[in-house]
């Protein structure tokens, strides 16, 4: 069999490790294992590279993909189901391995509805995948948000300030949520609860009674205030390709609304893309080639238009159709936890 492979969507720390594992297991198998170079769009370009044990040597610590990747979508180009379809068929491939987070497996799931043998290996900081307790890529992040967090302690501590914390997320708060309790954060605010300003600002005062005379909020970028709260400026927006406003700097907003009402010195932090950066944890690093061979024992057995999930620490399959069902947004009953230490 010959099976192309591609990531697709944001890099990750991890996506080395699972395309590694596919070659080798590929190996094993005797199939022919080919990279399809920037996500989608290498397919439009037929830009291919061949994988085995030399092109993955050493590559489990890496960071990012060696085989690039985009947010190219086939299926919003003219005529693109097509020119997919045409270009499977001429590269002969028997079935395509699609890495990816909740964006690239709507395009897995469009493909497999073509008659494309699709598998999906899921993958994404954010951890919003439904179906699987975990995707690779989340550990790291929250570990480089968690060092940050002990970073800033030290700093907070010294001069008396509220440091705010900056962290992915745009519908779902787990990385705020894990790296803010393990990081022992003093207030986080996600996307998946309102909070008002007046909360937070309660929570500082009520520290500051105490004697503590520093605090540690994290916030993810996609959060939301209640509205009587201060708003975003709709002309400052700024859209990516795909219409979505692209997030960052409400920790801005955030910071100059305590400091105006309290009179606290409050910074900010943003994160950004290095949570996305560096190398993997040795958690993703295992996941991810966990994920990698049992993706192709799917190939193997056939059980296409599904993808491999991790449950209860065993990897099993799932219809894509239900990975892209709903959002996986954060247990509440974690975040109740949390709420334990807000006081």
């Amino acid at each position: 069999m010959k099976i192309g492979v591609l990531t697709s969507g944001g890099d990750c720390p991890g996506l080395n490790a699972v395309i590694r594992a596919i070659t080798r297991k590929g190996a094993d198998l005797d199939y022919e294992v080919v990279g399809i170079l920037n996500g989608w769009k290498g397919l439009f370009d037929e830009s291919y590279m061949a994988l085995n044990s030399k092109t993955v040597a050493g590559i489990v610590n890496r960071g990012g993909t060696i085989l690039g990747t985009s947010r190219f979508s086939p299926f919003e180009q003219k005529n693109g189901a097509e020119t997919l379809q045409n270009r499977i068929n001429r590269a002969n491939f028997d079935a395509v391995i699609t890495i990816g987070g909740e964006g690239s497996m709507h395009i897995a799931q469009l493909a497999q509805n073509l008659g494309i043998n699709v598998i999906g290996v899921p993958k994404t900081i954010d951890n919003d995948i439904s179906g699987t307790d975990y995707t690779f890529g989340f550990d790291t992040a929250v570990q480089i948000a968690t060092d940050a967090i002990d970073r800033l302690h030290t700093t907070a501590e010294s001069h008396h300030r509220i440091m705010v914390l900056e962290v992915m997320g745009r519908h779902a708060g787990w990385i705020a949520l894990y790296s803010g309790m393990a990081g022992g954060a003093d207030v986080i605010v996600i996307p998946e609860i309102k909070v008002t300003v007046a909360n937070i600002i309660e929570v500082l005062k009520n520290r500051y009674i105490k004697g503590k005379l520093f605090s540690i909020i994290v916030v993810a970028e996609g959060a939301e205030f209640l509205m009587d709260e201060f708003k975003v400026n709709e002309e400052d927006k700024k859209f990516d390709e795909f219409g979505r406003a692209r997030l960052g700097g409400i920790s801005h907003y955030l910071a100059n609304e305590i400091e105006k009402r309290t009179g606290f010195e409050t910074r900010t932090t943003i994160l950004g893309h290095v949570q996305r950066g560096g190398v993997p944890t040795a958690f993703d690093r295992m996941l991810g080639t966990r994920f990698g061979i049992y993706a192709m024992e799917m190939v193997e057995q056939k059980k296409f238009g599904r993808m491999c999930a991790i449950q209860a620490n065993v990897i099993v399959d799932i219809p894509i159709a239900e990975a892209i069902g709903k959002l996986k947004t954060v247990d509440l009953d974690i975040y109740k936890a949390a709420q334990v230490f807000f006081k």
